[in-house]
């Protein structure tokens, strides 16, 4: 028998469970106030796109900062550090080994269709010339 031992983390406190149902409700007001001041819509104010765009991105800028504001968010954040620290560490190949390594792969994938347009071109003459008799 195999224990799952994976440990699952969900929001825990009710204040987060609430700042974060207020920004998914913050980020579908936006998108409503996006439609509804929208030039299709029978609404009484209609509001050129740059502003309806502006209204939309101020939500989901709302709805950013309250789930920053959650433990949920502070973990992001921390992990975003994170990983921005290790990717300034990684050692990045230099412009000729790039164009090494391209040169292999396609090379690698030359070879490899030819197999396989010899390999299909077998078993056409394979099913078709010899099983069914089709071959002129």
């Amino acid at each position: 028998m195999m224990s799952n031992n994976q440990n699952i983390e969900t929001v825990s406190s009710s204040g987060d469970k609430v700042k974060i149902v207020l920004a998914v409700i913050c980020v579908l007001l936006g998108i409503f106030a996006y439609y509804w001041f929208g030039p299709d819509n029978a609404s009484s104010v209609q509001l050129p796109g740059w502003s309806r765009a502006l209204i939309f991105v101020l939500s989901v800028l709302v709805a950013a900062f309250l789930v920053w504001m959650t433990n949920l968010g502070k973990r992001i954040v921390g992990f975003g550090e994170g990983s921005y620290r290790e990717l300034r560490q990684v050692v990045w190949p230099t412009r000729k080994e790039t164009i090494q390594m391209t040169g292999v792969v396609f090379a690698f994938v030359m070879a490899m269709a030819i197999f396989l347009w010899i390999v299909d071109k077998i078993v056409e003459w394979l099913i078709y010339g010899q099983f069914l008799g089709w071959g002129g």
